[in-house]
């Protein structure tokens, strides 16, 4: 006797909805957790998670990611209908997988060692992976609050980083250098 195919989780369903949105956001976030997969919030929903609120439109998703759960990350994203793009910028531990819908997520390995050390693909210090935020109701570990300022305020900013630079000293009290006022 042949069983009925199951119903997919609501986490899997809203990973599989239109666009880069707080609900696409949250069922990626669920259903990698469902999973035993990890992830970190970064970049632009980081700010909005930790400010609790989304602030602007988001083209992508970046998220942090330990380097021992790289191998079943992917297996879920392509679980989601995500597979790697193949791109000359993309590197082992930093890479985008994108959906047949164009939607993106932006990759970014890491692996420190048993002292707290740093010692492959993307430098996050130690410590700096201890942010909690809120996107669309639901709390997400993220990049904490000084060090998501400090990663903002260290290139030459864009328009939306200057915005984001702005939440986040009004929400947290960050004093802007000179560079992004």
């Amino acid at each position: 006797m042949t069983e009925a195919p199951q119903e997919p989780s609501s986490a899997r369903r809203a990973a599989l909805g239109v666009s880069t949105d707080a609900e696409t956001v949250c069922g990626i976030y669920g259903y990698l957790a469902e999973g035993g997969v990890k992830i970190w919030i970064d970049g632009g929903w980081c700010v909005d998670a930790l400010l609790g609120r989304q602030t602007r439109e988001h083209p992508d998703l970046d998220v942090a990611l330990a380097r021992e759960d790289e191998e079943r990350f992917i297996e879920h994203m392509t679980d989601l209908g995500y597979t790697k793009r193949r791109d000359d910028n993309d590197t082992a531990w930093n890479y985008v997988v994108t959906d047949d819908r164009g939607r993106r997520v932006d990759v970014h390995v890491f692996e420190y060692d048993e002292t707290g050390r740093n010692v492959y693909g993307i430098e996050y210090p130690h410590g700096s992976l201890t942010g909690e935020g809120t996107i669309d109701g639901r709390t997400v570990a993220c990049v904490a609050p000084e060090w998501m300022f400090a990663f903002k305020t260290a290139y030459p900013p864009a328009e939306k980083d200057l915005e984001d630079v702005r939440a986040l000293s009004e929400t947290f009290g960050f004093e802007i250098p000179p560079t992004h006022r």
